[in-house]
């Protein structure tokens, strides 16, 4: 590491970077305050919903006086079936004829049905509701206790409202919310891949017909080496984790083989997408007070790798004991020699 920056960082495939009160202000882990998602909408599903072919509507018809043609609201049942929107977009109301509904929401349906009574029917009243609402589905699947497809107007309105539908995560994935991930595929593109942790947050976006959401394990884990109580593969079970979390994952530095000026964290970032991006080395100097509340500020990220290199003298005392150890052997070689040769 000495060499490293004593050497042009442009000669390097990484950069160096000591962990001071300010240059750790450029990695601070983001805050993710509960938040409320604004791009889902306010209004109802019925009133967003547009029909298309391949629904199937329920319509009703009543008249306000008389009951000519039709029953009046308090009477018999106006109910005229169910119609099936057909492949050119449009149904076949008994006496209303051929109706275009396509496009249209079930509110301009029902004017839609009105204007075309026009005067057969004094104040007539009409409602229209989805029987089967086939096109307005969303598919989830992977990690849910119910894959498969969830109506819209069973108030889905947003990528979590269509997990719960679903279940929720199984059992096995959901230990930690933070370990799984959801993808959202519409018209064919991705449009979302986030932590279920996130969207929990309030990163929620809302949905559309036909989308398609893949809830999927995503084990976040750093790994910890060298001079540590216990080293290994670490997962991360909270959304911010700071370096000095971290270290106290594995117990901590190791009091007798630690360098407390050697803690290194390597950082890939995002080179495999980015050929031209550069991976960082950060380096955190323990002995200064100070890199304690720097270990705290400092965001540390999945994939990231601790590593804590052994102090000096522990290398030096490792070298003596082999030396010591080697000495003994000869000396108790020597000591059966001449016993030996005595008897």
């Amino acid at each position: 590491m000495g060499g490293a920056q004593s050497t042009s960082t442009e000669a390097l495939p990484f950069d160096v970077i000591d962990l001071t009160p300010t240059t750790v202000v450029a990695y601070r882990q983001p805050a993710t305050p509960d938040r409320p998602a604004t791009t889902t909408s306010s209004l109802s599903p019925a009133q967003r919903l547009t029909v298309a072919p391949g629904d199937s509507l329920k319509v009703r018809v009543f008249e306000r006086y008389g009951g000519n043609i039709f029953p009046t609201i308090q009477g018999q049942s106006a109910d005229l079936g169910i119609q099936r929107v057909n492949e050119d977009g449009t149904i076949k109301v008994p006496v209303v004829g051929i109706v275009q509904v396509s496009g249209l929401d079930l509110n301009q349906i029902e004017r839609k049905i009105i204007q075309q009574l026009g005067h057969q029917v004094q104040e007539p009243e009409v409602i229209v509701e989805f029987d089967a609402p086939r096109t307005h589905t969303v598919s989830v699947a992977g990690d849910v206790k119910s894959p498969g497809r969830v109506s819209m107007l069973e108030d889905v309105r947003t990528v979590v409202d269509a997990i719960n539908k679903a279940g929720g995560p199984l059992a096995s994935a959901s230990g930690s919310a933070n370990q799984l991930q959801v993808a959202v595929r519409r018209q064919g593109q991705v449009i979302l891949t986030a932590q279920y942790a996130d969207l929990l947050a309030g990163s929620d976006i809302a949905v559309q017909k036909g989308d398609e959401i893949i809830v999927r394990p995503n084990a976040r884990m750093f790994t910890v080496l060298g001079a540590v109580q216990k080293s290994g593969n670490v997962e991360m079970t909270k959304h911010n984790l700071s370096l000095l979390e971290a270290l106290g994952y594995v117990g901590g530095l190791s009091d007798v083989r630690a360098n407390k000026t050697g803690v290194y964290v390597f950082r890939m970032g995002d080179i495999e997408t980015n050929p031209t991006a550069r991976g960082r080395v950060f380096r955190l100097d323990l002995f200064q007070p100070v890199s304690i509340f720097v270990a705290q500020q400092f965001g540390l990220q999945a994939r990231d790798v601790i590593y804590v290199t052994n102090a000096p003298l522990y290398e030096y005392d490792k070298i003596l004991t082999s030396i010591y150890k080697t000495f003994s052997i000869i000396s108790v070689a020597k000591g059966s020699t001449s016993i030996t040769s005595s008897f």
